[in-house]
């Protein structure tokens, strides 16, 4: 019997779409993890690829969490796996060497917003939700790394009382304190969000260089501040020997437009 498809896949223009496709509120069981992370390694390792955007299904919800009527249904030794399972998800998608945008078409919330926080842009559509951890009116906390990218975006503070009320933010609340990086207009939300995602691609930007800053930081910040220093020297002299080095740096001196190649 063939698995029900949960998270859907394609490929536009050297743009990886990966949308959670779980009527009504996308929320996540095992499953959508599972086909979420075989999305992320396609994307990973396909050379066509250069951006990822991750996005929900519908215009209400992008994601609201998990799905509580499954979690309901599994014994909570099985809850703990699952978290498991999923907190390794985000981590692969938080550490492939490509740059992942987050288009929030509608509501972020629990497991959904932390689902975006693994992400590396937070791109949000104008009036279409809100966005927040409520875990703890459950009882519980957030599970697949809310409790430590929250306050490493926003700040301590900030995420304690989040987080410890439950508190939901409308879209622009969100992007004043930094969990929403743009904001754009509902009319044509994805395909602008598309048009966005573009400009990081060959021929216009060295994609080579991008996921080299993507990782400086994400590594970086969990090191020491001498180790971090360390690991930026070694991605500049690998990013020195690259063909998109020497071809920015000519046009540069040439006074032209560099025309990158991703290698």
């Amino acid at each position: 019997m063939d698995e029900k498809q949960t998270v859907e896949y394609r490929v536009e223009d050297g743009v990886g779409i990966l949308v959670l496709s779980s009527p009504p509120a996308n929320s996540y069981t095992h499953e959508m993890m599972k086909q979420l992370d075989s999305a992320i390694l396609r994307a990973r390792w396909d050379e066509g690829v250069y951006v990822l955007v991750l996005t929900g299904a519908g215009e209400k919800f992008f994601c609201a969490g998990a799905d509580i009527n499954y979690l309901a249904s599994i014994p909570p030794e099985s809850r703990y796996l699952f978290v498991l399972h999923a907190n390794e998800t985000l981590n692969r998608l938080e550490n492939t060497p490509k740059l992942v945008i987050a288009a929030l078409n509608g509501h972020a919330v629990g497991g959904g917003l932390e689902i975006a926080l693994a992400a590396d842009i937070r791109i949000a559509c104008r009036g279409a939700g809100k966005i927040g951890c409520p875990e703890v009116l459950l009882g519980v906390l957030p599970g697949i790394g809310g409790t430590q990218r929250l306050p490493r975006i926003a700040g301590k503070a900030r995420a304690l009382e989040l987080l410890t009320t439950g508190r939901l933010l409308e879209f622009e609340e969100a992007r004043s304190i930094g969990l929403v990086n743009l904001i754009f207009e509902k009319e044509n939300f994805l395909p602008e969000v598309l048009k966005y995602a573009r400009q990081f691609l060959p021929p216009n930007t060295a994609t080579k260089a991008v996921g080299a800053i993507k990782r400086a930081i994400q590594s970086g910040l969990e090191m020491s501040f001498h180790d971090a220093l360390a690991l930026e020297r070694e991605l500049l002299q690998q990013l020195f020997i690259s063909e998109d080095a020497r071809e920015g740096i000519s046009a540069y001196l040439q006074k032209r437009r560099p025309t990158f190649r991703a290698r």
